[in-house]
């Protein structure tokens, strides 16, 4: 019985850490400059801003770099007016705090994964790992669902979730952050983002099911033939 409540344990941990590092690899490249200057020039940015491409980029790279590295001072300045609010940096700040511990979290789940792989006495769950990957499919197809009916209501509950109430929540004609990031942008990349995340679960899914599959014959393979070697000879 402990030891059954022991192997669910484990798969547990190692579907949910599948689905967060997918997660966690699926939305690394958008937080790139490439992919953020390409999604900046078709959202129209520049033109937003009233920046030049060349301050939209330093405005951008700074605030990236603050998000993704640190410190997260967000207080870069164009022409020797600072690029953000205090409220807008106060937001950056917190979308960070969101993302360091989302990306703390991936990183316990691949030291899971990695110890669920070394250890020994049993094979890696392959069937978890297929389970986390496609409960983290279904998900993204349930929320591609939700956000085509109504993304701006979407990304509002997005904010509600993982924000205090109102600190989200900026004037697109005069709010810098959002001139920079608008909504277009917010919307092709999670489009982007969210299909990246269904085809990575999808071949995820296929790989651990294809292991687990041969998993599952090995063992009965090596179960009948030590049932063959035990099995007493027929008297003659």
């Amino acid at each position: 019985m402990i030891a059954s409540l022991g192997r669910m344990a484990v798969s547990v941990l190692v579907a949910a850490a599948t689905g967060v590092l997918i997660v966690a690899v699926s939305i690394a490249p958008f937080l790139s400059p490439q992919w953020v200057a390409f999604e900046q020039a078709r959202s129209g940015s520049a033109g937003l801003t009233g920046y030049t491409p060349a301050e939209l980029r330093t405005a951008t790279d700074s605030i990236l770099h603050d998000l993704v590295l640190g410190p997260p001072n967000f207080d870069v300045a164009i022409a020797g007016h600072a690029v953000l609010s205090e409220r807008e940096r106060a937001h950056e700040r917190d979308v960070r705090d969101v993302f360091a511990r989302f990306y703390l979290a991936a990183g316990l789940a691949l030291v899971i994964l990695v110890l669920a792989a070394i250890w020994r006495r049993r094979p890696l769950p392959w069937s978890a790992i297929r389970g986390g990957a496609l409960v983290v499919a279904g998900g993204v197809l349930l929320l591609g669902v939700v956000a085509t009916l109504s993304f701006d209501r979407a990304f509002a509950v997005f904010h509600e979730i993982f924000f205090a109430p109102g600190t989200g929540e900026f004037d697109p004609l005069t709010s810098r952050l959002v001139q920079i990031f608008p909504d277009q942008f917010w919307s092709d990349t999670s489009i982007v983002a969210a299909a990246l995340i269904f085809v990575l679960s999808a071949v995820v899914a296929t790989v651990a099911g294809r292991r687990a599959a041969a998993a599952r014959r090995r063992e009965v393979a090596a179960r009948s033939s030590a049932q063959r070697s035990v099995s007493p000879e027929p008297a003659r």
